[in-house]
């Protein structure tokens, strides 16, 4: 059975996203709410992480590196100014969008598996992960018309 890689892959991904959306908070903090609501779905993303605990007790993990080399490609450090914004909550999108497909594979394994206790962590952790790409979305939108037409 492979489930204990794409556990250990949505582990280590759980781990970076939280990670992203701490560093993002710090390094914009002129934006209030995205200082505010990065550090709120941080904490999401970290219970997602303390809600799969019994999961990797139960079918193990094997850590996998990607979602760390995406992060270390995307986010080593937060960029200044609107377009530094634009680009980090861009690269928060991707890493979100990882864990989130990530989930989908583990529900389908859940599913394969008759695993109901691991198919309602999934359902409610999609739909947290849903949440969160929907506020990233949303944000991006709200930056780009400023920071690509309006720059100085």
């Amino acid at each position: 059975m492979h489930l204990p890689v794409y556990v250990g892959l949505l582990d280590s991904s759980l781990r970076s996203l939280a990670d992203a959306f701490r560093q993002v908070s710090d390094g914009h903090g002129e934006e209030p709410d995205v200082e505010y609501l990065c550090q709120v779905l941080a904490r999401q993303v970290d219970e997602q992480l303390e809600a799969l605990t019994p999961v990797v007790r139960r079918y193990g993990e094997n850590r996998e590196q990607e979602p760390e080399r995406l992060r270390a490609t995307g986010l080593e450090s937060t960029r200044s100014g609107g377009v530094g914004l634009l680009r980090d909550l861009q690269d928060l999108y991707m890493l979100g969008s990882f864990v989130d497909m990530t989930w989908t594979v583990v529900g389908q394994a859940a599913q394969g598996l008759r695993d109901r206790e691991l198919l309602q962590l999934v359902d409610a952790c999609e739909q947290d992960t849903t949440r969160q790409l929907q506020w990233l979305q949303t944000r991006i939108k709200q930056a780009a018309p400023q920071a690509l037409i309006a720059a100085k």
